[in-house]
């Protein structure tokens, strides 16, 4: 049998913390000198120990963990569950940095505010452009709504173009429209340019984007879900020069290597 200290120093955990897992019923010692009160362990106890670790590292409660561990679970069962439960940790610390992404982009756009490069605008006439593209509902135009929705249309869009034999002629297009349902919901449509004939396939549609007379663009280098200031150089400019904005820009990927950092997008927003 270990001493206390011992058995603390081999779990890798604090004497105050067996002692606390002890008054709980979490991890009771193996024996108690009755005369000394001296907790004693076995070395049988730190798969026990291991489990309790394990659970509350992964967020819960020290009552979950007696409950679970009560259940008798195998270890198999507890390998499921601990996946399980990494999983969900994993999906929370994505949306958090997805939030800390938009937090940034904010602040870019809040300490650059009367400082912008508005000369970088360039208002041009679009010519008509036929894509191969899929659509799909993302619940606002906001990045963190956007992002989930149009980066798998567009894995998907390339996988089924491979499947009819239509190759790719030019950049990306995505462009949004407001959603039938309404409520802000946005319709996205995750394009590239292609030569195909006009046609559906499943889903998959090929048509001509029509041309737009006048639109103000720009060039926005890195993530799109870092495009908030880009945006807003955009807006003052439109602002400035007296248009008025005609739906929502339309986005062509210029350069999208596998480092989103580096990627190179066109804005290209339609005025009057």
């Amino acid at each position: 049998m270990f001493t206390i200290g011992d058995f603390a120093r081999h779990g890798r955990v604090s004497v105050r913390m067996l002692r606390h897992y002890d008054a709980t019923g979490l991890l009771r010692p193996a024996h108690v000198d009755p005369a000394t009160g001296y907790r004693f362990y076995t070395a049988a106890q730190l798969a026990r120990l291991n489990r309790v670790i394990a659970l509350k590292d992964l967020g819960f409660t020290l009552q979950q963990v007696k409950e679970i561990l009560d259940e008798k679970l195998d270890a198999e069962e507890l390998r499921g569950m601990l996946r399980l439960r990494r999983a969900e940790l994993e999906e929370t610390m994505s949306a958090a940095a997805a939030r800390l992404v938009q937090v940034e982009a904010r602040l870019r756009s809040i300490e650059s505010e009367g400082t912008m490069p508005v000369q970088d605008v360039v208002l041009k006439k679009l010519p008509a452009v036929r894509v191969a593209e899929l659509t799909a509902t993302a619940a606002s135009f906001v990045p963190q709504d956007i992002s989930p929705v149009i980066q798998p249309l567009y894995e998907e869009l390339f996988r089924r173009l491979e499947a009819a034999g239509i190759a790719p002629t030019g950049p990306g297009i995505a462009y949004y429209e407001d959603a039938p349902q309404g409520g802000g919901a946005i319709t996205v449509h995750a394009g590239v340019q292609v030569s195909a004939p006009p046609q559906e396939l499943d889903g998959l549609r090929v048509h001509d984007l029509p041309a737009v007379e006048r639109a103000a663009t720009v060039v926005h280098r890195g993530s799109m879900d870092a495009v908030l200031t880009t945006e807003q150089v955009l807006a003052r400019w439109i602002d400035a020069q007296g248009h008025r904005s005609a739906g929502y820009p339309r986005e062509v990927t210029l350069e999208c290597p596998a480092d989103v950092d580096a990627w190179v997008t066109e804005l290209q927003e339609p005025v009057v």
